[in-house]
């Protein structure tokens, strides 16, 4: 089966929102067997819904609509949707009785609008909504289904996994599954030459490369009648890929580098803490976002000027002086002096010109060091980025937690 998704509303037209909801809803649909083939985004404008209606009936089998199902004049997805199939809306009691009910419970008035909430294609599914006051509904007509699910992510997702996914569940007969191979410290173009004869056998399983701000994501993605079958077919084409590309893969699970290092740490019962210039704190920020990383992660330094530098950590006065502080030496120094301070096992400290200003001819905008201490063993990285503000301190980050991972593998 092959489903489309209609995302409606001028606020996601004009980018005053994301549209989450088509993610969220290609990755379940995956999970059932579902090719989603096309993603719409349309206006407010019941005109040119219809016509976006009619053309996604044309060519899917599933036909899933966000948005729209509020009480205002402008939410018109289905009043929309029933006047393409030639069904009339009839009141459905129920769900009448339950807006009424959502209403008095938060000890607000209820206006006339809200009852239009309560009308639904005559025949359809309903599909409750248990975080507001709109219904959703399943159609099936000619062969084909139409999913009306409201805009809000906190209403849409509930009611897809309480009704839809269920209901769809037992009409596919396949499943698609995924692994994801994070890939760190290699080009994508050398990357895709070291794999591109696996590439260009694919057939099932397939291998599609994301490149994201200095990593590189592999969706291994099969589709079989069961999760054996396709974990079968994904597990030799995952193994030959970390076969060609060795090292630099991180991860076959989907793990973020943060997640890796604080696991192999945590493996260990040892302890981490990090000394930051250029990045101001942003790979402390990455670590604390993983759950459970108060096991590892001990503090994070932001010594974001000399005087930082010398008071908080204890770098001397006579290493900024001769090499300054966007150095190899200053690096080693902040890490060295980062973990006699707070006594954990492995440290990690950066320094560098982030920019857009602030770089000379001999030491350049991207110019940044990384210092690892792991068990007493000091290690540091020289390198030369380009990007903007944002990029530089992002991979800064990357290549600092990946300097200390080789360091844990013995790599």
């Amino acid at each position: 089966m092959n489903a489309e998704i209609i995302a409606v509303g001028t606020e996601l037209l004009m980018g005053q929102i994301a549209n989450t909801n088509a993610q969220y809803l290609s990755s379940r649909l995956a999970d059932l067997g579902i090719n989603v083939y096309y993603h719409s985004v349309v206006g407010d404008n019941p005109g040119r819904l219809k016509v976006c209606l009619e053309q996604a009936l044309e060519r899917s089998d599933i036909v899933i609509t966000t948005g729209g199902l509020g009480p205002t004049k402008d939410d018109l997805t289905k009043e929309t949707i029933a006047e393409a199939l030639e069904l009339p809306l009839v009141i459905h009691q129920e769900s009448l009785d339950y807006i009424r009910c959502f209403f008095e419970k938060q000890h607000r008035r209820m206006y006339n609008n809200n009852v239009k909430q309560a009308y639904l294609p005559s025949g359809c599914k309903v599909i409750p909504n248990h975080n507001g006051t709109a219904p959703g509904c399943i159609v099936q007509k000619g062969g084909k289904t139409v999913v009306m699910l409201p805009g809000p992510p906190k209403e849409m997702i509930p009611m897809f996994e309480d009704t839809v996914f269920p209901y769809f569940e037992g009409k596919t007969h396949y499943i698609i599954g995924s692994r994801v191979v994070k890939v760190f410290g290699i080009g994508e173009s050398e990357m895709e030459m070291r794999i591109m004869d696996l590439v260009e056998q694919q057939t099932n399983p397939t291998i599609a490369p994301y490149a994201g701000a200095g990593e590189i994501s592999l969706r291994v993605t099969a589709k079989c009648h069961t999760r054996d079958e396709v974990e079968a077919l994904i597990a030799p084409v995952v193994e030959r890929i970390r076969e060609r590309l060795g090292s630099h893969v991180y991860s076959d699970t989907g793990e973020t580098l943060e997640e890796v290092v604080l696991r192999l740490l945590s493996e260990r019962r040892w302890t981490l803490s990090t000394a930051e210039s250029c990045t101001g704190g942003m790979l402390a920020s990455r670590l604390i976002d993983v759950p459970g990383a108060s096991r590892v992660f001990d503090r994070g330094l932001v010594t974001y000027s000399n005087a930082a530098k010398v008071q908080e950590l204890g770098v001397s006065q006579k290493t900024l002086d001769a090499w300054g502080a966007v150095s190899r030496e200053t690096a080693k120094e902040m890490v060295e002096k980062l973990v006699e301070r707070t006594k954990t096992t492995a440290g990690l400290a950066i320094t560098g010109i982030a920019g857009p200003d602030g770089g000379t001819p001999e030491k350049p905008v991207g110019l940044v060091y990384v210092a690892a201490s792991l068990n007493g063993r000091i290690e540091s990285l020289q390198l030369n980025l380009r990007g903007n503000r944002q990029r530089v301190r992002t991979v800064s980050c990357l290549h600092a937690l990946d300097l200390l991972r080789k360091m844990l593998l013995g790599t």
